[in-house]
């Protein structure tokens, strides 16, 4: 017995993967999920138009159940699942998803809420009449056919389509390594470009968009950025703008409210009817009091009633921003053409449309030419056959049979095998002399329409003309005034703080290590003020009323910048600790707050001044400290720190109007102090370390650093030095005259040769000062009244005022402002 060949063939599993994947991927671009640039259907929608028109279910005939329609296209053209037929059939039906809906449905066929249609047992369906045009003449072998899936019957592989079907109703899809999205058109627009190029294939991109301005969506909208559609049609990629139609009412009680006619394309409303009613819930923004969905079968109508005062424009772009009132379309026109998937721009569609048009046409005028030739042919044999009646009918009498008879009338009198078959069919009745004058009057007609058939096929001008009258004809019954409205310009959306955060007046506290609050004027008021729920060692650096709609700058001793709007912080109690910074931005082990800034608004303009203890100084503008997209997880750097054991002494903020007047005094902590003007110092980056603002000695640094403004400097303003064997002096600034930075100084303490006073502190004694706080490296807080002490000379060391043995070394001056009334807040 013969050894049974060897059927296994062995492969790696790569190889089968890659070939196998390839096919599938092939199958999915083009049988599946990408449009034909011809007819703008995919495969799934060609066959179910096809397998309706087939079955007669079409504009002018009765609603037929649609699952007798599913049935038809799964079990003859479409294997597939019938729930993904149904799905396909029922987008084709729903005229907020097309610009031209191909089908006509009864019952429900879903909504623009996202709810699904019903079953397919329950509607009706039937192919509208504009479908009519996209299958006219395909009976004429216009396109080619192919057999189905099993080989029983054919289907098209491509629509007649008497309207450029891709770019009217668009299309959206995703295949393997592709993804398409056409948006819709005007059909009427459309047309005119398709013309228009037909007489000019040479014709610019510009050109054909004077027709073509811009996508036309069924649920309108107002679409921006004429640059983005521009692009789109050149390469087949862009971006947009789409954005709902609105308009804001004013109601009764001088209310205002803002009504959406016009959804953005695909859109879902009932899910944007949650999201703004979920920000009013949220108060995400203030101002919204009702979210209503007023839509009835006169058109879309949702209703956003605002509080009385409300900044309706200043809602409306927040809801533009934070919704999908507004949103970005993305153009990816992606199409198969010439058997594979192409990016395509508009003319590229268009003339693969004129061109799928011409075939269809020119095979429509041979099928016709065909058949008039034929029965030309069958009329002129008639027409000869009643001229020799007599000898005709008697040739058929002497014949055995009707096969006999065709023989001996082709053989006797030279007709041909299809003359004489009509002439053996002829009936009795034909045989009249009015039927004579009807097979004349038919036999000129058919020759007039057979010359008329040659010209087309002879003439590229003539068969034009024939396309350009069909598709007017189309577009006088079809075409819809336009619905999108096109701007050219991106609209900017500015959004007031305003209007997302309720203005109200709060009490706010960060202390020194960096614990922040506020808290409602009622439970302030309702609580000792000494009980802010800091421990014994904090302290606050900012404690004061505030709104809600206010900013702060938080600077700390490292140089860094924390930027907090206030309707951000915490709402606690004022007897609570409130919220530690590092739990969001994390401060170092020996770094804490060292200056709190309040703003009304961050465009004031303005400087900030810093100064470190290694004798450093500059000017930064608020400008350039503006808050970045980060400011909630990341600090700013708002100066830079040379030496690795400096740190910022002090922050001040001036006006724009207040810094040409302005003068600086340093303390250094060897008693060196020196005066100069703001004017010498620079305004310089936030990532700057600045310039020397006094020259130190070795081992000395800069203990304080004074910013005074001119009305501060014409109120005579009085210092009050801190040393760290605890002495007290109070001097005046006129004892130090007005000098040049970066020069030492005068000494302001009598040098003793043994335990010399070093200064820890120097404070501007005014009168809004009501005491000074010593805080001793004990962690002990003593009490100075300023007033109690004389304002001594330039050499005095002061009166002692701590015993450094019993209460520790000091460590810093705290000056506590005279504190406001409850009743003034």
């Amino acid at each position: 017995m013969a050894e049974q060949p060897q059927k296994i063939e062995e492969l790696s599993l790569e190889k089968v993967m890659g070939e196998r994947f390839g096919r599938y991927s092939k199958y999915i671009i083009q049988e599946r999920a990408l449009p034909d640039i011809r007819d703008g259907l995919k495969p799934v929608q060609r066959r179910i138009l096809y397998a309706m028109n087939l079955d007669g279910n079409t504009f002018d005939h009765e609603f037929r159940k649609s699952a007798k329609s599913v049935g038809n296209v799964m079990g003859n053209f479409h294997p597939h699942g019938d729930s993904s037929i149904y799905e396909s059939m029922v987008r084709m039906s729903q005229d907020w998803k097309l610009r031209a809906p191909l089908i006509e449905m009864h019952g429900n066929n879903g909504s623009m809420d996202g709810d699904p249609p019903a079953a397919m047992r329950y509607t009706e369906a039937r192919l509208s009449k504009i479908s009519g045009q996209l299958l006219k003449d395909i009976e004429k072998e216009t396109v080619n056919m192919v057999l189905n899936f099993d080989d029983t019957t054919e289907e098209p592989t491509v629509l007649p389509a008497h309207f450029p079907n891709l770019l009217v109703n668009g299309s959206s899809g995703i295949s393997a390594g592709y993804a398409t999205e056409i948006p819709p058109h005007n059909l009427g627009e459309v047309i005119d470009a398709t013309i228009y190029l037909m007489a000019h294939p040479q014709a610019e991109l510009a050109a054909l968009m004077k027709f073509v301005p811009g996508p036309d969506f069924p649920t309108g909208g107002i679409l921006q950025g004429a640059a983005g559609i521009t692009e789109a049609y050149e390469s087949g990629r862009g971006r947009v703008m789409l954005r709902a139609q609105t308009a804001i009412e004013t109601t009764r009680g001088q209310r205002e409210q803002v009504v959406v006619t016009e959804l953005p394309y695909e859109v879902n409303k009932a899910l944007l009817v949650k999201k703004i009613d979920e920000l009013r819930i949220l108060k995400k923004v203030d101002g919204i009091s009702e979210v209503r969905d007023e839509t009835d079968r006169t058109g879309l109508r949702i209703v956003v009633e605002l509080k009385r005062n409300a900044d309706a424009q200043g809602i409306l772009n927040y809801l533009f921003k934070n919704t999908d009132l507004q949103i970005s379309y993305n153009f990816n026109m992606v199409a198969i053409a010439d058997l594979r998937p192409q990016q395509i721009g508009l003319k590229q569609a268009l003339s693969a449309y004129v061109a799928h048009q011409r075939e269809v046409v020119t095979k429509r005028t041979q099928f016709d030419l065909n058949k008039a030739a034929k029965r030309q042919h069958i009329v002129a044999g008639l027409m000869r056959a009643l001229s020799i009646l007599d000898d005709v009918i008697k040739t058929i009498r002497a014949s055995k049979n009707k096969g006999d008879a065709k023989h001996n009338l082709v053989n006797a009198y030279q007709f041909s095998e299809a003359q004489a078959e009509a002439i053996v069919s002829l009936q009795l009745y034909r045989l009249t002399n009015t039927d004579v004058t009807a097979l004349q009057a038919e036999y000129e007609q058919l020759s007039q329409a057979i010359a008329g058939y040659q010209k087309i096929l002879n003439e590229p001008a003539e068969l034009d003309r024939v396309i350009r009258r069909e598709l007017q004809a189309v577009k006088q019954e079809f075409a819809t005034p336009r619905l999108t409205k096109i701007e050219a310009k991106v609209a900017s959306l500015e959004i007031d703080t305003s209007v997302m955060v309720t203005s109200e007046d709060v009490m706010v506290m960060v202390s020194h290590d960096g614990y922040i609050k506020r808290s409602s004027l009622r439970s302030y008021q309702a609580t000792d003020v000494t009980d802010n729920g800091l421990k014994d060692e904090d302290f606050p650096i900012y404690a004061g009323p505030a709104n809600t709609l206010e900013h702060l700058y938080i600077f700390t001793n490292l140089g860094r910048l924390m930027y907090r709007p206030v309707h951000e912080l915490m709402d606690s109690k004022w007897k609570d600790t409130g919220q530690h910074l590092s739990q969001d931005v994390g401060l170092d082990a020996n770094e804490s707050v060292l200056a709190v800034f309040k703003f009304k608004t961050l465009d004031q303009g303005g400087n900030f001044v810093l100064t470190t203890s290694d004798g450093y100084i500059k000017q930064v503008s608020l400008n350039d400290l503006q808050p970045s997209r980060t400011y909630r997880s990341r600090p700013q750097n708002a100066i830079n720190l040379k030496a690795g054991d400096a740190v910022v002494l002090a922050v001040d903020y001036l006006l724009p109007e207040q810094i040409p007047f302005a003068e600086i005094f340093t303390f250094t902590r060897q008693a060196y102090a020196l005066h100069f003007a703001l004017a010498d110092v620079p305004v310089v980056g936030a990532k700057a370390a600045g310039v020397r603002s006094t020259s130190l000695k070795n081992e000395d640094t800069v203990a304080a650093t004074l910013l005074l403004t001119s009305e501060q400097l014409e109120a005579g303003p009085v210092f009050g030095i801190v040393t760290q064997r605890g002495a007290y002096k109070q001097m005046s600034a006129t004892e130090l005259p007005l000098g040049n930075r970066a020069r030492r100084g005068l000494m302001v303490l009598r040098e003793l040769k043994n335990k010399p006073h070093r200064i820890i502190g120097v404070v501007l004694v005014d009168d809004q000062v009501a005491d000074l706080q010593i805080q001793t490296d004990s962690g002990q807080f003593l009490t100075v009244l300023p007033q109690a002490y004389p304002i001594g000379d330039r050499y005095s060391n002061g009166s002692f005022v701590l015993d450094t043995d019993q209460v520790g070394v000091p460590e810093k001056v705290l000056p506590q402002k005279i504190s406001p009334k409850s009743d003034q807040i």
